[in-house]
C-alpha cells in the first residue's frame, strides 16, 4: 500500500481516518490488488485523469470536500469512472442518496472484507470494459478519419453530397462488384473510379480505362476482347484486347451509352462468363476484372428506346454512384478553385497568382455546366493571366459594388447550404467551415431568418 507507486493503482482509496486507510488497503492487497491512498477528496482528485484505469472508493463524511462533493467533481472529469462510497452502517437515507447521485456501489461501514473485494472487482471489470470499448471507439475514429483525409485529397469538398459520395466509395472500394457512375459531364467520373481502384485491394493491377465514344464502331469488339493474327484483314499479330488486359486489375468503360448493340451483346456474356474469346479465335480464356462503367444519361431510357441493352444494364448497375453536379456543391467552389490553382502552377513551374475575394464571388455566380473540369478551366486561365474579356472588365456604371457582390454571393451560399441541410445549423456550419457563432452572425447579417432552422 502506498501513496506513490509506480504501477497506475487498481484502488484509490480516499479516507481522512489513517486507520481505516491501513485496514481496507490490507484488505484489498491481501487479495492482489494495488492500491493509493490519500487523505482528503481534493488530493484524489489531483491524481485523477479520464486515463484512470481503476476505482475509487471513498468514505463519505470528511473535512473540507466530503465524499459526495468527491462523486460529483469525478463525475464531471470522467462519469465511467466507478465510484464506491462507504456509508454509516444502516443508514439506508443516505446509500439511497449515493446511488441517486452517481455512485457505482455503495458498502456500510465496518466494510466486509469479502464484500469490500467483490465489490471492487466488479467495479474495476466494469471500468475495464469500458475503457477497452473507448479505445476501439478512438481507433476507429481515428482510422475512419484517416481514411477520409485519403479520399478527401482526392474527392475534394466538404459539401454534403461529396461527404456521402466518399462514404460510399469506400464502402465499395475493397468489393469486387462492378459499379454504374452516374454523372454530369465534368463531374469527375474517371476520377472517382480511379479512386475506387486506387483505395481498393486491385491497386496492384492495372486499371484500364476505355472511351467507348472515342473508338470506332468497326473497331471496338478488337479493342476490346483483342484478336488473333489474320482475324481480319490488316490484323497481322495477335493482339491482347483491354478486357484480357485488365486482368487481375479494373477495366473502367467510360461513355458506355455509346458501346455499339453488337459489342454490347459480346461484353453482357463477358461480364457474366468472366471469360472472353478473342475474334478470330475459339479458345476461352478466363478473366479476373472488376468493371467501372461511367455514363452520363439515363440508360434506363436509352433501352426504352432500344438503343440500349436492357440486361446489360442490370448487370452493371448492381450499384450506382452519383456524382454531384457543381450547382449542388457551391460552397465547394473556393476550395476547389484554389487547389486547382495551386495544381496548375505547380505543374507549370510559375508562381502561384493569389485568389481575390472578387473572383471568387465571381465564381459562386456562375451556373458551370461544364462543372468541375469548367472550373478546372478556369484556374488554369487564372493561373495564366488569361481570364476571358468580360472577366476582366472593369463593372459597367451602376453595377453593384464588390462589397454587394460577395455579400450576395455569401448570402446565396449560406441559405443553400441551410436548406440542404435541413435548417441544422450545426451541420451547416461544419459545412462551411465555419463556427455556429459565425454562422448565426452571418444569418442575422443577410436576415436569413430562423423560424425555419432547427437546431
Amino acid at each position: 500500500m502506498s501513496n506513490a507507486m509506480t504501477n497506475p493503482p487498481d484502488v484509490l482509496l480516499v479516507d481522512d481516518d489513517e486507520e481505516v486507510r491501513r485496514a481496507y488497503g490490507q484488505t484489498l492487497e491481501l487479495d492482489g490488488l494495488t492500491v493509493s491512498t490519500t487523505g482528503s477528496s481534493a488530493a484524489a482528485l489531483a491524481s485523477l485523469s479520464t486515463r484512470f484505469e481503476g476505482v475509487v472508493v471513498s468514505d463519505v463524511r470528511m473535512p473540507g470536500m466530503d465524499g459526495f462533493g468527491l462523486l460529483d467533481a469525478v463525475r464531471r472529469l470522467d462519469p465511467d469512472i466507478p465510484v464506491l462510497l462507504i456509508t454509516g452502517h444502516g443508514d439506508v437515507p443516505m446509500a439511497l442518496r449515493a446511488l441517486r447521485a452517481g455512485a457505482w456501489d455503495f458498502i456500510e461501514k465496518p466494510a466486509d472484507p469479502v464484500l469490500l473485494v467483490e465489490t471492487v472487482r466488479r467495479a474495476l471489470e466494469q471500468r475495464r470494459l469500458v475503457l477497452e470499448n473507448r479505445a476501439l471507439r478512438e481507433q476507429g475514429a481515428r482510422d475512419e478519419a484517416r481514411a477520409d483525409d485519403v479520399w478527401a485529397g482526392r474527392l475534394i469538398g466538404r459539401a454534403e453530397p461529396m461527404q456521402r459520395l466518399r462514404r460510399t466509395l469506400a464502402v465499395l472500394a475493397d468489393t469486387r462488384t462492378d459499379v454504374l457512375i452516374f454523372g454530369e459531364t465534368g463531374t469527375g467520373k474517371e476520377m472517382a473510379a480511379r479512386a475506387l481502384h486506387d483505395f481498393g485491394r486491385r491497386r496492384a493491377g492495372r486499371f484500364v480505362a476505355v472511351n467507348c465514344a472515342a473508338i470506332p464502331e468497326n473497331m471496338i469488339e478488337s479493342e476490346l476482347f483483342g484478336h488473333e493474327a489474320g482475324a481480319f484483314t490488316g490484323a497481322r499479330e495477335r493482339r491482347i484486347g483491354k478486357i484480357e488486359h485488365a486482368h487481375k486489375g479494373t477495366l473502367f468503360l467510360d461513355e458506355i451509352e455509346s458501346m455499339p448493340l453488337a459489342a454490347q451483346t459480346r461484353l453482357l456474356r463477358a461480364l457474366q462468363e468472366r471469360s472472353i474469346e478473342r475474334l478470330g479465335s475459339n479458345l476461352e480464356i478466363q478473366v479476373d476484372i472488376r468493371v467501372l462503367a461511367a455514363t452520363k444519361v439515363d440508360l434506363l431510357a436509352l433501352s426504352g428506346e432500344g438503343r440500349f441493352r436492357e440486361d446489360l444494364l442490370y448487370r452493371l448497375n448492381t450499384v450506382t454512384v452519383r456524382l454531384p453536379p457543381l450547382r449542388d456543391r457551391h460552397e465547394d467552389i473556393p476550395a476547389l478553385f484554389r487547389h486547382f490553382v495551386a495544381t496548375v502552377a505547380a505543374r507549370d513551374g510559375v508562381p502561384t497568382r493569389p485568389v481575390e475575394t472578387g473572383t471568387l464571388a465571381g465564381l459562386m455566380r456562375r451556373p458551370w455546366p461544364g462543372n468541375v473540369r469548367e472550373l478546372r478551366n478556369a484556374a488554369e486561365r487564372h493561373v495564366l493571366g488569361l481570364e476571358e474579356a468580360e472577366e476582366m472588365e472593369l463593372a459597367p456604371a451602376g453595377a453593384p459594388s464588390l462589397e454587394a457582390t460577395v455579400d450576395l454571393a455569401e448570402r446565396q451560399a449560406i441559405a443553400q447550404v441551410l436548406a440542404r441541410h435541413g435548417g441544422r445549423v450545426g451541420q451547416s456550419a461544419e459545412a462551411l467551415g465555419i463556427s455556429r457563432k459565425t454562422l448565426y452572425l452571418k444569418m442575422r447579417k443577410h436576415g436569413l431568418e430562423r423560424d425555419a432552422v432547427e437546431d
